[in-house]
C-alpha cells in the first residue's frame, strides 16, 4: 500500500512548511527580518505502463501511461528579500536602508557579516556598533565632544564640534550588494555571511548605482505580513491533516483486504 509512505512525505513537507511559517511569525517584529517560504518538488516516479510505448505491431504508441508518484520532498526555503516598511525611532545612529545593500559589520573572530538592521549605537571609544558592540564597517568614530551628529542619504557621517563654524566629516558608511543576496547564509542575530551562492560582496556608496540610500533615525522593520503568514498557516495545517486522512483510509483498506483473505 504506496498511499501510506506517500501520504507521511506529505506530513513531513507540511511539518517543514509550518515551522518556516512559525519563524517567520515568531520574527515579525525583528528589525529587517526577512521571510522565508518554503518549496517543494514531487519525488521519483514509478512507470506500470511505459508512456509512447509501442502498443501493436502496426507501430500505435500509447498517448499516456501509467507512471505512479512517491511522494515530495523539500526543494528549498528561499528568503523574499522585498524591502520592509521603514519605522521612525527618531534614535541618531538608527540607519534603514532603501532599496538595495546590507551594512557590512566587522565580527570579533575577524570575519565580515552583513546585515539590514541598522538599530545601531556607539560604544565606550565613540564608534558605531550593533546591539552586540560589533563595529559597523568601516569602523566610524566618532568625537567625544560632539554636540549632534547627522548622516545623509549617501552614508556621510558629520559630526557638530562646539566652537567649529561647520559640521565636520568623520567617516563614511558603505554598503554591500550581491548578485544573489537569498543565497546569503543566516546566522542569527540578524546577521548573514556570504556563500558560493551569493556572489561575493561589492561594496558601495549609498545612493550610488546599484545600492539604496540611508535614512537616519528610523529602522527598516520586519516584511512578514500577518494575515499571508495565517492564511498559510491555515493551509499547511489543512494540507497535514488530509495526509492523514489518507494514512488513516489506507490502513482501513488493508484492514478490509486482510478480512477477505481471510
Amino acid at each position: 500500500m504506496r498511499a501510506m509512505s506517500i501520504a507521511a512525505t506529505g506530513m513531513s513537507a507540511q511539518e517543514l512548511n509550518v515551522q518556516v511559517i512559525s519563524n517567520n511569525i515568531a520574527n515579525m517584529n525583528t528589525t529587517g527580518f526577512k521571510r522565508q517560504r518554503a518549496e517543494f518538488q514531487d519525488l521519483l516516479y514509478t512507470s506500470m505502463d511505459q508512456v509512447g510505448a509501442q502498443t501493436s505491431a502496426q507501430g500505435t504508441i500509447a498517448p499516456t501511461g501509467v507512471q505512479i508518484g512517491t511522494g515530495v520532498k523539500a526543494g528549498s526555503v528561499y528568503r523574499i528579500t522585498e524591502q520592509g516598511a521603514l519605522t521612525q525611532t527618531s534614535n541618531t545612529y538608527d540607519l534603514a536602508i532603501m532599496g538595495r545593500g546590507y551594512f557590512k559589520v566587522n565580527l570579533p573572530s575577524g570575519e565580515d557579516a552583513f546585515t539590514r538592521a541598522g538599530n545601531f549605537s556607539i560604544n565606550a571609544e565613540g564608534q558605531i556598533v550593533t546591539e552586540d558592540g560589533y563595529t559597523v564597517s568601516p569602523g566610524i568614530t566618532v568625537p567625544a565632544e560632539a554636540t549632534a551628529v547627522k548622516i545623509d542619504a549617501t552614508g556621510q557621517v558629520q559630526a557638530v564640534i562646539p566652537g567649529a563654524t561647520e559640521a565636520q566629516i568623520v567617516g563614511q558608511l558603505e554598503l554591500a550588494t550581491f548578485v544573489n543576496p537569498t543565497g546569503l547564509e543566516a546566522q542569527g542575530d540578524n546577521l548573514f555571511k556570504e556563500t558560493a551562492a551569493s556572489g561575493a560582496a561589492t561594496i558601495g556608496t549609498p545612493g550610488s548605482t546599484g545600492f539604496g540610500q540611508l535614512q537616519q533615525g528610523f529602522v527598516e522593520a520586519s516584511n512578514v505580513n500577518a494575515v499571508t503568514e495565517i492564511s498559510s498557516l491555515i493551509i499547511a495545517q489543512r494540507a497535514y491533516e488530509m495526509n492523514s486522512k489518507v494514512i488513516s483510509a489506507a490502513d482501513d483498506m488493508m484492514s478490509t483486504t486482510a478480512q477477505i483473505a481471510r
